[in-house]
């Protein structure tokens, strides 16, 4: 390398990084700050099909409100968070609890609330 291109690079500052440094630093704790108060679901037990079926059956025919745990889990091992409504509908594949369809095959837990 030439003399001048070294002094170049000994004297360079990259002041875009510093101007955006502060703006991506807030976003970025106030994301980790979010994920860090989230605590992880705790794991209910695995309920049989008869068992299910017994609790949605009760919960349909007297319209009230259900907590359900979905067998799903995230890239950290962890079961997602409960899904809670009344039981709006259902077909052979699944039923539907406040808009959102959920797969009897994905059912892990679920209890009357």
């Amino acid at each position: 390398m030439s003399k001048e291109r070294d002094y170049y690079f000994e004297q360079y500052q990259d002041r875009k990084m510093k101007k955006w440094a502060g703006f991506y630093l807030s976003e970025h704790t106030t994301m980790i700050e979010q994920e860090q108060k989230k605590k992880p679901v705790k794991k209910k037990t695995q309920m049989t099909w008869s068992e299910i079926d017994e609790v949605l059956a009760q919960a349909f025919q007297n319209q009230i409100e259900i907590t359900i745990q979905k067998e799903e889990l995230d890239s950290e091992g962890n079961y997602g968070a409960d899904i809670k409504g009344r039981i709006q509908g259902h077909d052979e594949l699944g039923l539907y609890v406040d808009g959102q369809k959920i797969g009897y095959d994905e059912i892990r837990h679920v209890q009357l609330s």
